[in-house]
């Protein structure tokens, strides 16, 4: 006869769930419930921002001067500006050069930061000591005033206006990867790694890059609200988006002179900045929670 096969697993003993470092700080994200708002309400202007073409009840370059100033109405859910435009159409369209500012200028800023930041750090020497003094030349000027002057030589545009916020925001994370470039060179998977003859362009590809990822990933959405208000200002000085484009900063600068007569108009361009502002903050703390060791129990 046949001996019948023994199950030596203990019943209660469950096989194991696949987790890696990532999937667990998803989970510890999503039991925070202020990052959690603050993604919610990132998603939600990402989503109203898509959809504008198909929200919008109106065009946004759609004047209808007899309905001047009027107050939010149910033809016109936020009320009209100085040229009976529709303000609620063109909040939908702002947050699409909201955020298109932020997340383009953020990563060219992070692309550029990140290559110096490397080079800085990894090779040292008069490398290292060039890049420092030019992030520290940049640092020394006031990071609006250093976008206005870039803006005033480039020209008022939307375009330029990201073009100098990416550059004044460089030297943020040039620094921030070069002190955790600094501190992995030390490691000791580094040294065994030159030991067995790795190329320094396969070390900083495969072990350096993946293990800076976290302080960027936290900087970078911080980084994202930074610029939405840095884009909000050059909006208002008029060095941003140019007439008729619907850019929140420049809606609150075109409104200013009607903060009495229609305080809607300054009302709720600064409510979208606003909160906009606030979800990126809420969730780039939760972030930083979730991936900074420092922070963890």
């Amino acid at each position: 006869m046949g001996q019948a096969t023994v199950n030596v697993t203990p019943p209660n003993v469950q096989a194991e769930k696949v987790s890696g470092p990532w999937r667990d700080a998803w989970k510890a994200f999503r039991k925070n419930k202020t990052a959690m708002l603050g993604l919610c309400i990132i998603l939600f202007f990402v989503l109203i921002a898509l959809l504008a073409p198909f929200i919008a009840p109106y065009g946004y370059k759609e004047q209808e001067l007899v309905n001047r100033l009027k107050p939010p109405s149910a033809a016109h859910w936020f009320g009209t500006d100085d040229l009976g435009r529709d303000l609620f159409t063109r909040i939908l369209y702002g947050a699409r050069i909201s955020l298109w500012v932020g997340f383009f200028s953020v990563i060219g800023s992070i692309v550029v930061g990140t290559f110096l930041g490397v080079l800085a750090g990894f090779y040292g020497k008069w490398i290292d000591m060039l890049i420092s003094r030019m992030f520290d030349i940049l640092l020394a000027f006031p990071s609006i005033l250093l976008a206005i002057a870039i803006v005033a030589i480039l020209g008022p545009s939307l375009q330029n206006a990201l073009y100098a916020i990416a550059i004044v925001n460089i030297p943020t994370y040039g620094r921030l990867v070069r002190a955790k470039v600094l501190s992995l060179k030390s490691e000791e998977y580094i040294t065994a790694a030159r030991a067995i003859g790795m190329k320094n362009s396969r070390i900083l590809l495969t072990h350096i890059l993946p293990n800076s990822l976290t302080p960027i990933i936290v900087q970078g959405t911080l980084g994202i609200a930074t610029a939405i208000i840095e884009a909000a200002a050059l909006g208002f000085l008029g060095l941003g988006a140019q007439p008729p484009d619907p850019e929140w900063g420049k809606m609150l600068s075109d409104s200013r002179q009607f903060i009495q007569k229609a305080p809607w108009t300054v009302i709720f361009p600064g409510l979208s900045i606003m909160l906009t502002v606030l979800g990126f903050n809420l969730m780039g703390d939760g972030l930083r929670d979730v991936l900074d060791p420092r922070m963890k129990n």
